[in-house]
């Protein structure tokens, strides 16, 4: 089996999580994604949240996986010349600098274009054109001005972010669709192009159905809501709304026994309508499939506090892989509400490759995530992250070609930093 996307080359000029989740994808599905770091520093994130001393962080080691890294000083002379010699034997640059410092150094698309017509260069920023398209972005922000947070949360509480980190690695999966889409196009025209997607953006694409509910608010009350059954006025936006379904079927996280100590003893459930005589059977509420308050889904939507206050009788006295087993015999949609440390230890997830250990040379074994889509033809095995500028003269000398005195050169200018400049010395 080979590998998908074999034999493209990927610049890789991000930092942080957005720009770094999208390369590791297209390296996972087999690129060759060389990563530009600066000099004795690298990736901010190989010195954020640190939990073993002089070795990178988890946050950099999960995000930059399968990569090489090179070291180079861009504001270097010989550091410049060296990118602009990558530009021409790449097929893909990806940036998620501020707003206009990829100009700054020189790098316009124009330019960019002139160096390369068939590269492609994709750019993740905070927002798109309009009244804040020069501020910084980071994940919060993007959940909060994508409409995440104010419809996440209680309707009697704060907005709320989610733990997903739909701004950064959300968009990063944006991103990646798109290059992939313009490595398509250009089998055929030949051209590079641009490629660019911003944070707002991508959260909103994620809340598409709150928008859908937007909409849904010009012609009524939302029944599945809470506070329809609560008799609770809609105001003019979409609401918080708990833990209430997304969609047309009525669900909630209910608990389950020993929720009293344990924060994760909950499941969730959906009283999907083409079950409701099992879910009526199970929780020893025969009579409400006949009854006219039950028997219908529009009959039942005014009445759903009393509902899953009824089926939460049931759930607290079962555990939630009990409750699980037992609902699924009947096809009733549930699902435990799982801490990280149970998914941690779910060989299953290993069998599939979801989850697995990779040995780092300074921090030892690490647990990172796979690559989440599953290709029957790719056949890329998960790499740890690479070291700072490990790379280096591995790229100088068998990417771009350069001989044993070009590479002491740009060394002895310091345009590859400190460590490299004393190793040619």
């Amino acid at each position: 089996m080979g590998k998908a996307l074999d034999g493209v080359r990927i610049l890789d000029f991000t930092h942080v999580q957005s720009g770094p989740t999208c390369t590791q994808l297209l390296a996972w599905f087999g690129a060759d994604v060389v990563k530009v770091e600066r000099p004795g520093v690298g990736d901010i994130t190989r010195g954020q949240l640190c939990d073993v001393p002089d070795a990178d962080s988890l946050y950099f080691t999960m995000l930059n996986g399968n990569k090489r890294s090179i070291t180079l000083d861009t504001k270097n002379p010989e550091g410049k010349e060296v990118l602009e010699e990558l530009i021409k034997v790449c097929d893909v640059m990806v940036e998620n600098f501020a707003p206009g410092v990829l100009d700054r150094m020189g790098f316009t698309w124009d330019r960019i274009q002139e160096i390369n017509p068939r590269i492609i260069l994709a750019s993740i920023k905070g927002f798109g054109p309009g009244p804040f398209e020069d501020c910084k972005v980071y994940e919060n922000v993007a959940q909060c001005t994508g409409g995440s947070a104010s419809t996440t949360g209680f309707r009697d509480g704060l907005p709320l972010v989610t733990g997903a980190q739909i701004g950064d690695s959300g968009t990063g999966l944006h991103l990646a669709l798109g290059i992939v889409t313009a490595l398509f196009h250009r089998t055929h025209s030949g051209r590079g192009q641009r490629v660019t997607v911003s944070m707002q953006d991508s959260v909103l694409n994620l809340c598409r159905v709150k928008m859908r509910d937007q909409q849904r608010l010009a012609h009524g009350p939302l029944k599945e809501y809470s506070q329809y059954g609560e008799g609770i006025p809609f105001g003019d936006a979409t609401p918080r709304a708990g833990n209430d379904s997304g969609g047309g079927q009525p669900g909630r996280i209910l608990k389950c026994k020993g929720w009293e100590t344990d924060p994760n003893a909950y499941i969730y459930f959906i009283t999907q309508a083409q079950v409701w005589g099992a879910v009526c059977d199970v929780i020893g509420k025969p009579e409400w499939k006949e009854h006219p308050d039950y028997a219908k889904p529009a009959a039942r939507l005014p009445r759903l506090n009393e509902i899953f206050g009824a089926i939460e009788e049931w759930t607290k006295t079962k555990t939630k892989f009990e409750a699980m087993e037992i609902l699924n015999q009947y096809d009733i949609p549930c699902g435990p509400i799982l801490s990280m440390k149970e998914i941690a230890e779910d060989k299953s997830l290993y069998a599939t490759g979801t989850l697995l250990e990779v040995d780092h040379p300074v921090r030892g074994k690490y647990l990172t995530v796979g690559h989440p889509v599953k290709l029957s033809d790719n056949d890329v095995k998960v790499d740890r992250a690479p070291l700072l500028g490990e790379h280096t003269d591995e790229i100088l000398s068998k990417v771009l070609g350069f001989d044993q005195d070009r590479i002491k050169a740009i060394k002895a200018s310091g345009a590859t930093g400190e460590v490299a400049r004393q190793a040619a010395e």
